[in-house]
């Protein structure tokens, strides 16, 4: 037996030995299968569908997500077929693997396409089976832990891609360990300064605060041994990327943090938890506003476990978190405890009908069946990162129920979560007894209630506030149904213009034509489709030339055989082109307001917290940074790209004033 599937197999002794035989022969497959194939590191192909077999196990997943994830590779890169993996290994495992398999080829579209497609294809795969996304994140686990190994630029674009997408994929499942560790890897691969600086102050610290942390423990300990709690104490440091995010919140280095170590308090019994957060906070201050019980309420992960601040000894502040063993698996393990506890010794496991983002993604599932949504991909993926993968809140309706909606949403998105016919009618609503603004953000724990009118209807503004998928989708509908005057389709919306403007091709049985184009994203180089009236074939595109994006002021063109071409207003190719007063054509973005969306271009010395002094800068305005990029020169320098969008217009000095104002800025240049 190979040397390493014999290493292998040894890890596999906590399987019962006719589930362990099936496993090596998996191993040894795969082997064979990837005989002649290497690693971008050199080594043999098979290292890595081991490594990603080893994280399952240390999952304590069943043997069929191991040989899944032994075999995870095989239907894209061998001739391995999925019919040869279920006559060897079952149904259940071909099912998986091809869940994890990437869409190859789809019809000549470019990379992100395809990648966005594999991605909605593997989520949905995850809703009839939860182990396929378990296989997926201990791939990226192991991929990002060998990431050293590929061109810089597919490491940053592969840590950024873990950020997106499986860092909070791996949190909604409740698999703190994973998160916290694609996260960290993803910072060191894309801000390397910022992740050296904070390794070495969090050692620091720790070796600071080693006497502090031990007297606070020792004061735990007597206490809880005088009230007959069983417990274990234990001092954990947060992981860089959580002291990453508040160092660009609270725009601080690390070095002005002060809440880098926490303890951990394990106990037997629920009721032990709240008797201890009574000792604990009789032991020292608690810091008001830092408190938070997530046993009461827990996270939509499962998530269970209390949260306080206190100052403690010398005035210093440290975060306690309490929970039970039962919880701290639960923590650790997620949905993966379904599978470590299924001999039912516990009732408290995480199930997946339970898990929000498993129920969101089937709904959405239907809604795609229904043709009630759009297929694009990219669209589809945006989505998935707004709604499911970004932060949530939770509203109450007026009867305790509790909703969880995205961060952001409004009135429009909780009436059209509750029902339909609620949302298509709603004229009002209050939050916490208070008459709100359909179109007003609502806040963590609200009580939310809805107030209709049978003459009540959608209109084109409930499309600007929307932002849950589900209530956008549905306000669509209603006005492709109920508005004549509007041509809808996908993530297009037109007005009719008369007298008619020549659109080639011409539309049949006398159509008119479009007049107002209204896009809610912005994906440079899309081809996006328009009906007009029974006239499919038309296209809209985004002139490359000039790439508009959300909040730029634009102007459409029609083209001969081409549809409408989208250019910026101050497009300098927009004066060759022949014809254009007669054939140019008003448009605007679905999301017009009076925000402003800007590039700029920064010139800087070396500093590791240019990102957050620059980020902190935007924010003192109530602006946003969308993306921007940091890069080293020749020179010693950074170089940096950044969007950011602003709520007026009026501020982008301010901004720019502010920005020249960081001390190691030597340059700044807004972008056209």
């Amino acid at each position: 037996m190979n040397e390493i599937i014999a290493a292998f197999s040894k890890k596999t002794t906590g399987y019962p030995e006719a589930e362990r035989e099936r496993i090596v022969m998996a191993s040894i497959w795969a082997h064979e299968l990837h005989d002649t194939q290497l690693r971008a590191s050199g080594e043999p192909y098979i290292v890595h569908p081991i490594g990603v077999a080893e994280i399952l196990i240390e999952l304590k997943l069943d043997a069929d997500s191991i040989i899944a994830a032994l075999l995870h590779d095989a239907l894209e890169d061998t001739t391995a077929t999925r019919s040869a993996i279920a006559e060897r290994f079952g149904e259940d495992v071909a099912l998986m693997v091809d869940g994890v398999t990437k869409i190859a080829g789809l019809n000549g579209e470019n990379k992100s396409q395809q990648e966005a497609e594999s991605i909605r294809k593997m989520l949905f795969a995850m809703v009839k089976d939860v182990r396929v996304i378990l296989i997926k994140l201990a791939d990226k686990l192991y991929n990002m832990r060998t990431l050293a190994f590929l061109p810089g630029e597919r490491q940053k674009s592969n840590a950024q891609e873990c950020l997106d997408i499986y860092a909070p994929l791996a949190d909604r499942l409740g698999i703190s360990w994973i998160k916290d560790e694609l996260e960290d890897l993803a910072l060191k691969h894309l801000n390397r300064d910022v992740y050296d600086q904070i390794k070495r102050i969090v050692a620091l610290k720790k070796g600071e605060r080693a006497d502090f942390l031990s007297k606070v423990q020792e004061g735990i300990h007597r206490e809880a041994d005088a009230a007959g709690i069983r417990i274990e104490v234990s001092a954990r440091a947060k992981h860089f990327y959580s002291i990453y995010q508040k160092m660009r919140k609270r725009n601080k280095g690390p070095d002005d943090l002060f809440d880098l170590l926490g303890l951990r308090i394990l106990c037997d019994a629920e009721d032990d938890c709240y008797t201890l957060l009574g000792t604990v906070h009789r032991l020292w201050k608690p810091i008001d506003g830092r408190f938070k019980d997530y046993i009461a309420m827990p996270k939509a992960n499962g998530y269970r476990s209390l949260h306080t601040t206190v100052m403690a000894y010398d005035g210093k502040l440290i975060e306690i978190q309490i929970r039970t063993r039962e919880m701290h698996r639960i923590a650790e393990y997620g949905v993966a405890s379904h599978w470590l506890y299924k001999k039912g010794s516990t009732n408290e496991i995480v199930r997946v009908h339970d898990l929000s983002i498993v129920n969101r993604l089937k709904a959405w599932n239907g809604l795609e069946a229904d043709g009630d949504r759009p297929v694009s991909s990219g669209a589809f993926l945006e989505d998935i990162k707004r709604e499911l993968l970004k932060d949530s809140i939770y509203v109450f309706t007026p009867k305790g129920n509790v909703i969880e909606l995205p961060s952001g949403s409004t009135p429009i998105d909780f009436a059209y979560h509750i029902h339909s016919a609620i949302g298509d009618h709603c004229v009002g609503a209050k939050a916490d007894g208070s008459i709100v603004p359909l179109t007003s953000e609502l806040k963590n724990t609200q009580v939310v209630e809805i107030l209709t009118a049978q003459s009540a209807r959608p209109h084109l503004n409930w499309l600007r506030a929307a932002r849950t998928a589900k209530a956008r989708t549905k306000i669509r509908q209603w006005l492709q149904l109920n508005d004549d005057s509007l041509i809808i389709e996908r993530e297009i919306i037109a007005k009719k213009k008369h007298p008619p403007v020549p659109v080639p091709p011409a539309p049949a049985h006398g159509a008119e034509p479009i007049q107002t184009v209204i896009r809610g994203q912005t994906l440079p180089g899309a081809t996006l489709h328009v009906r007009v009236e029974d006239e499919k074939n038309m296209m809209i595109r985004f002139a490359h030339c000039c790439s508009p994006v959300t909040g730029d002021p634009i102007i459409g063109y029609v083209s001969r055989g081409r549809g409408i071409i989208v250019h910026r207003r101050n497009c300098r190719n927009v004066a060759g082109i022949p014809d254009f007063e007669q054939r140019k054509i008003e448009v605007e973005w679905e999301t017009a307001s009076s925000r402003l969306v800007k590039r700029f271009r920064v010139e800087a010395r070396r500093a590791s917290d240019l990102f957050s002094e620059i980020e902190g800068a935007v924010r003192k305005h109530q602006g946003h940074l969308i993306e921007g990029r940091l890069e080293e020169t020749a020179s010693n320098r950074l170089t940096g790209f950044f969007t950011m969008e602003l709520e007026e217009k009026d501020d982008l000095k301010k901004v720019l004033k502010n920005l020249r104002g960081i001390p190691s800025v030597i340059a700044i240049q807004t972008i056209p």
